[in-house]
């Protein structure tokens, strides 16, 4: 049996998985934001993923900029996979898949009550279930449009539906889905988002919607991609560049 598409455009990506095996599929989308205050570093003191500083940004219209993703559980799969734009991710021990396995780790422990729609027979066995992530940006990715802010807002939105996630507080998943991309906590909210640096306890750090995305009607972002290509400076390289060379990085 083809696992199902969910999201135009999937095909059959990572295999099929035979009648017999039980299954458990969810898919998301999520747009990606453009900060208009930035963050300009990780507090590893605290660690968790949280900032140095907060920052906000405005969330782009989904119809234009969009990460999609399906998450397929299943008993057949022996660990688990990213797949992302057609093809499989395999750096295991790469800071993306650390803060993917993170992500994934985190939302399993939240899984507390079985969903009525799982073919599994009990949340322990859903949780020991291993995942195939399937997602694909509908704009470069790694070139400087927040493609991971857009992938990990939509992992979680798929995390939480495939596991019957139900916050305990407003903003608990941007908590989470921080962990794996710092402006992933604004792309689960449309509009004027802030992500709050926090304090010790980190269940504060999270994202606050200031306005929606119908506050202002008028209001127009226009994106001018000059380059496809993945940039040469990843975004956590550069911030730690900012932090031990800036003379305008004060704390």
């Amino acid at each position: 049996m083809t696992v199902p598409p969910m999201t135009p455009g999937f095909g059959e990506v990572g295999g099929a998985i035979d009648d017999e095996i039980s299954y458990d599929v969810a898919s998301s989308q999520a747009p990606t934001n453009i900060a208009i205050v930035k963050y300009w570093g990780k507090d590893e003191g605290r660690g968790g993923n949280t900032p140095l500083n907060s920052s906000c940004s405005l969330t782009l219209d989904p119809n234009d900029l969009r990460a999609e993703t399906v998450v397929i559980a299943s008993s057949k799969f022996k660990e688990d996979e990213l797949f992302l734009n057609g093809k499989q991710i395999i750096a295991k021990d790469s800071t993306h898949a650390k803060r993917l396995r993170s992500c994934l780790e985190t939302m399993r422990k939240r899984c507390i009550e079985l969903p009525s729609s799982s073919n599994a027979q009990s949340v322990e066995e859903l949780r020991s279930w291993k995942v195939r992530v399937i997602s694909k940006n509908t704009f470069p990715t790694a070139a400087g449009l927040a493609s991971s802010a857009a992938g990990y807002a939509a992992l979680i939105k798929a995390l939480a539906e495939l596991y019957g996630i139900k916050e305990k507080f407003s903003g608990e998943l941007s908590t989470i889905a921080r962990r794996g991309s710092g402006s992933a906590s604004r792309s689960l909210y449309g509009g004027l988002v802030a992500w709050q640096k926090g304090d010790a306890d980190l269940d504060t750090s999270k994202a606050v919607q200031f306005f929606d995305e119908k506050y202002w009607p008028e209001l127009r972002v226009v994106v001018l991609v000059a380059s496809a290509d993945e940039k040469d400076t990843p975004s956590t390289e550069g911030m730690q560049r900012s932090i031990a060379t800036s003379p305008f990085f004060i704390i």
